[in-house]
């Protein structure tokens, strides 16, 4: 590239020019793949100056030339990467997805260098050394024992061989992660299952008119189809009649990423497990579940294994009771065939109308996602004192996507959030939330720009998008991740919002979940969407009452995938090289029901296979839900789960700390204590089951 088509590139490139929109928001209108590349060369050079900078410094060390220095580089690569990823997880195309593959590698090989300076990292340790005497902050001195122990784990203390080696390493795994994601994408894009008349028994009118929307999206108006979207399989496995349909939608979504095709992921998950295995070594550990759980509250593999067996253990013998059951009323209407795992959904709702009178068609008329997301909401603003009004004037990466401001109770700004709500074959599947900008006040205040994207149906011929219950409590769980992003208050980038332990961080947002399942809540938000009736008292007791039914199979199906995550990590990598084979002897050993599949099967498991963020750490969710599910109880020992008292030490100690507090010292400066660890059982009522043969 010349001299001048970079000077011309920088003057028209949207990402390398201020943003004169509404809050520096960006400008997604004017942003085309085409620009990414300048832009990720532009910063790249720019945050290695500012690290050359640091290193070069002639002065001695001191936490604002080197720390502070530290969270003021590279925001430019935080800009433009914040936008890319946002792209490439929530709209997609080929183009993208074309970057991402020589993205991947480049991040890669520009953060080795960085997180692997033997000068910057002995200017830190320096000052780590010395902390005591440094008279910081408690925020400073969190601040930099993060960032000490964040190079220290990187490979900074290693010998330059070894460092050569780890880098080798971290450019292969950001190339393997990409590979990952983008297979079960293709797959996810590939298939879908049409639904003539004759394939609808048992399908809700909802589920039908998501169905054709489904279709719209793909470009097949006038058709009903079933995609390898979590929103669209579950809720058909739970009401199709049709028992080979049921089959066959089943065996695709298990099938993601292991159909032998270019999409396949076998091959990809040997190659990742050992090269997590040879980094683990270099830095002094026996695998990977070692290292990666040293920085985390849980500390050891054996820890992890502990609390995940004394729930397996209860989980399993209530799910063996149901599946009898289950067997035996397949039995009574007549039907000559064994359980499967296809079958599990349909019957077990079944049972929880004959048991409970209560299913899930029942109850989605008054789940329309415009009244959870007022819910959502009304909680926080009751909690926090925020409160939301919608913007139409913030640019958007796809129609759809809904643009919120938030202002703190005095009426000052707080935060814009995004809500990115359908699923579509640009999406990758599931729920998340992430952000755009970060809060800080580092050099001013620094407003978030937070994001939720969810994969729910979207309704047909301009009727509203219906929730089932899981829906609407998947809405409060990323919304809850969103109030960690929104109520941020900290001084430095690195300690903002959600950067806290993987297993801190599931704790705001399942908290969260609790008060959309609250009658104080559904009373006021739960209405029919066509007659706008509130849901009536008869249905929400029996709403209320089946919460516990089938949480055995919610837990084993779980529960069997952390554990499954756990075992790829601890045992040598040389030992899961044929994968399902692996799967299959792991699945074995627990006694895991042939008639319940892992909630994520190995060649699909982006959680710990697309990055490592969650990789010997998908324990996190269980271990966060024994802190959240006694958390709540501070609520209901105060009377009011909207104590202002309780309230406000939720929001001081967790929800604005970030990652400036230690979470076991932010738990407990909310509760008061540890947590109790039985409520987790408690609340999945699995406490008194007796042990299964």
């Amino acid at each position: 590239m010349s001299d001048t088509t970079a000077v011309i590139d920088a003057q028209t490139n949207p990402l390398l020019v201020a943003w004169e929109t509404p809050h520096q928001t960006p400008p997604f209108d004017a942003i085309r793949p085409e620009h990414f590349l300048p832009a990720f060369e532009r910063a790249f050079a720019d945050h290695s100056a500012e690290i050359t900078a640091i290193t070069h410094d002639p002065a001695e060390p001191d936490f604002a030339n080197t720390i502070t220095a530290l969270e003021r580089s590279g925001k430019l690569l935080s800009k433009v990467a914040a936008v890319f990823y946002d792209l490439v997880s929530a709209h997609s195309n080929p183009a993208i997805l074309e970057i991402d593959k020589d993205v991947s590698l480049r991040m890669a090989r520009h953060w080795n260098p960085i997180m692997m300076n033997a000068v910057l990292f002995g200017r830190i340790a320096l000052l780590y050394d010395n902390r005591k005497d440094l008279k910081l902050t408690g925020e400073e001195q969190r601040l930099l024992e993060r960032t000490y122990t964040r190079f220290r784990r990187a490979g900074a203390g290693l010998s330059d061989d070894d460092k050569v080696r780890m880098a080798e390493i971290n450019e292969k795994l950001a190339q393997l992660g990409t590979t990952f994601s983008h297979h079960v994408l293709g797959d996810e894009q590939d298939w879908v299952l049409e639904l003539g008349e004759d394939d609808r028994a048992g399908l809700s009118e909802s589920f039908v008119a998501a169905a054709k929307a489904a279709a719209e999206e793909r470009g097949m108006p006038g058709k009903a189809i079933v995609t390898l979207s979590r929103s669209s399989v579950e809720p058909f496995l739970q009401s199709s009649a049709r028992r080979d349909l049921r089959e066959k939608v089943f065996k695709a979504f298990t099938a993601r990423g292991d159909n032998g095709n270019s999409n396949d992921n076998n091959a990809v998950i040997g190659e990742i497990l050992a090269l997590r295995e040879q980094a683990a070594r270099i830095m002094g550990f026996p695998n990977f579940a070692a290292y990666r759980l040293e920085d985390s509250m849980a500390k050891t593999p054996e820890a992890v294994r502990g609390l995940l067996e004394r729930v397996w253990k209860p989980a399993r013998a209530k799910a063996l009771a149901d599946r009898d059951q289950l067997q035996a009323m397949i039995t009574a209407e007549g039907g000559n065939f064994k359980l499967e795992a296809w079958d599990w959904r349909y019957y077990a709702e079944k049972l929880r109308q004959a048991k409970a009178n209560f299913d899930d068609a029942a109850i989605k008329p008054y789940l329309s996602l415009d009244n959870m997301i007022a819910a959502a909401f009304d909680c926080a603003t009751r909690l926090f004192g925020i409160t939301f009004a919608e913007r139409k004037d913030i640019p958007v990466w796809h129609p759809d996507v809904r643009v919120w401001e938030i202002k703190a109770a005095d009426g000052s700004h707080k935060a814009l959030f995004y809500g990115d709500y359908f699923a579509r074959s640009s999406k990758r599947s599931g729920a998340w939330m992430t952000s755009l900008r970060d809060q800080q006040k580092l050099d001013g205040d620094t407003a978030p720009l937070i994001i939720n994207v969810c994969n729910f149906a979207k309704g047909a011929d301009g009727q509203p998008s219906l929730l089932s219950p899981d829906d609407a409590r998947t809405l409060f769980h990323e919304f809850g991740h969103g109030l960690h992003g929104i109520l941020s208050n900290v001084t430095y980038p690195s300690l903002s919002g959600t950067a806290v332990f993987t297993d801190f961080v599931e704790l705001p947002s399942q908290l969260y979940e609790h008060w959309q399942e609250r009658p104080e809540v559904l009373q006021t938000f739960a209405r029919h969407y066509q007659t706008g009736e509130p849901l009536p008292q008869d249905l929400l007791d029996r709403f209320l009452a089946a919460r516990r039914f089938n949480q055995g199979f919610a837990t084993v199906e779980f529960v069997s995938s952390a554990l499954i995550d756990l075992e790829f990590h601890t045992q040598p990598a040389s030992a899961s090289k044929d994968v399902r084979a692996f799967e299959k002897a792991e699945m074995e050993k627990i006694g895991m029901p042939p008639e319940i599949a892992l909630r994520h099967r190995p060649t699909q498991f982006g959680h710990i296979f697309s990055g490592d963020h969650y990789a010997a750490g998908y324990y996190s969710y269980m271990w966060s839900e024994v802190m959240d599910a006694d958390a709540f109880g501070a609520f209901e020992e105060a009377g009011n789960i909207f104590d202002p008292t309780v309230a406000k030490r939720l929001h001081d100690s967790v929800y604005s700390s970030g990652g400036s507090l230690d979470p076991e010292a932010a738990y407990v400066a909310f509760r008061g204590r540890e947590p109790e660890p039985d409520a987790l059982l408690r609340r999945r009522g699995l406490l008194d089951v007796p042990a299964a043969a």
